[in-house]
């Protein structure tokens, strides 16, 4: 194990989302698509007027094969990465990283909040 500084650590910003929307990355038998919700952002305007936008990322995720049927991934909040480079996976950006632990069968096993909490909110 190699270990990184403390303030190395504080860089990662990890918030919950809500996923959205799926569907299965064509030609691929493992990933998938997904919108995930991570709240609302102000955007600035060019003519100095504020808006509030929601913030809503896609964000490639390989466990279509845990998953045969995406949609119970619906409304399904957890933890992502949201300040990773951009990364393009066969032709689709993604803008984050799904955080899950494996499972004691080896599937992959969501870290999500106890109870319901706005999308967006920051792992402190």
């Amino acid at each position: 194990m190699s270990y990184v500084s403390y303030d190395e650590f504080k860089k990662m910003e990890i918030r919950v989302g809500t996923i959205l929307k799926v569907e299965p990355v064509p030609e691929t038998d493992k990933l998938l698509c997904c919108q995930v919700d991570f709240g609302s952002i102000i955007i600035e305007n060019p003519d100095g007027t504020k808006e509030e936008k929601r913030n809503i990322r896609q964000i490639i995720s390989g466990i279509h094969e845990y998953y045969p049927d995406p949609s119970v991934l619906i409304n399904k909040q957890v933890l992502y990465i949201v300040n990773l480079e951009p990364r393009t996976i066969k032709g689709y950006e993604s803008n984050g990283m799904l955080m899950a632990v494996d499972g004691i069968d080896g599937k992959p096993v969501f870290l999500v909040p106890e109870v319901p909490v706005n999308p967006g909110s920051k792992v402190r």
